[in-house]
């Protein structure tokens, strides 16, 4: 006797269960990068001296420079913008350098990347964490300066703010850098030097850039330093944004993303 199909000894498969119409979204990275800053400013929170270094050193230094040049106010009107700029990256380097370092010594780093956690996603937490006390501490030097120390400048003071705002996220970005390449805070320590020494000679702050040696301007116009300096020089001497101004703004920008790009696949998990 012939079987029919539906004789067929052979078993139907069974139907596959349709997808779920609205599937369960996964953690998104700027969910994870927010909540990495929010435990990087808790941690901060409960470090005093951090904080003091962060927000006050560089108040205390353009004030103190203020006082070293208070028979000449027109030479803390020349280098004071410009140091505006420089102090507040140097701050932000160093604790960012070492924070994260320790970070990664005490295994925290370890920990947090085993989880859904990717280095950029870390990265991101860290930036926007010192970021936000960039802008707090740039704010703080910028009407300390303008304001109280009466820094005589042609532009407006919110360019100053941001030109101190953007160096202070390329300290960050610097700081995140050289994390990766040091094994103990004492060697976090020494990159400083190494890392911001030639730019603060090369900038433009102590001599002319295009009065130095032809090797020297060249290894200068590589440096995001003179940029950040160039940038304070136009909002000196000139009332409205000029071509240069933006071409400033724009080269340190681009340095302090390129920064934290370069750190993403060369920061380890951890310290051995």
């Amino acid at each position: 006797m012939t079987r029919t199909p539906s004789q067929s000894t052979h078993p139907r498969p069974r139907p596959r269960p349709s997808p779920s119409p609205h599937p369960s979204p996964s953690p998104r990275s700027g969910a994870r990068v927010l909540a990495t800053a929010a435990r990087v400013l808790h941690q901060l929170r409960h470090d005093p001296r951090t904080i003091a270094l962060m927000l006050l050193v560089p108040c205390v230094m353009i004030a103190l420079l203020r006082y070293v040049f208070d028979a000449h106010p027109r030479t803390f009107d020349s280098v004071g913008a410009s140091l505006l700029g420089i102090f507040p990256m140097i701050t932000m380097f160093l604790v960012t350098s070492i924070a994260t370092l320790r970070e990664r010594t005490s295994g925290t780093l370890e920990r947090l990347l085993a989880m859904p956690l990717s280095k950029a996603d870390l990265l991101g937490g860290y930036a926007l964490a010192f970021g936000a006390l960039a802008v707090v501490q740039s704010a703080l030097a910028t009407a300390l300066s303008v304001w109280l120390l009466d820094l005589d400048i042609t532009g407006s003071p919110w360019l100053l703010l941001l030109v101190a705002v953007l160096d202070a996220l390329l300290g960050t970005a610097l700081g995140l850098f050289v994390s990766a390449f040091a094994s103990t805070e004492f060697q976090a320590v020494q990159f400083m030097p190494a890392v911001l020494m030639p730019q603060l000679l090369l900038c433009g702050l102590f001599a002319p850039r295009d009065a130095m040696q032809p090797a020297l301007e060249a290894v200068s116009a590589a440096l995001p330093m003179s940029y950040a300096v160039d940038a304070m020089s136009e909002i000196l001497t000139h009332p409205a944004l000029t071509t240069m101004f933006l071409r400033d703004i724009l080269i340190t920008t681009t340095f302090t993303l390129l920064t934290l790009t370069l750190t993403t696949p060369t920061l380890p998990r951890r310290t051995p």
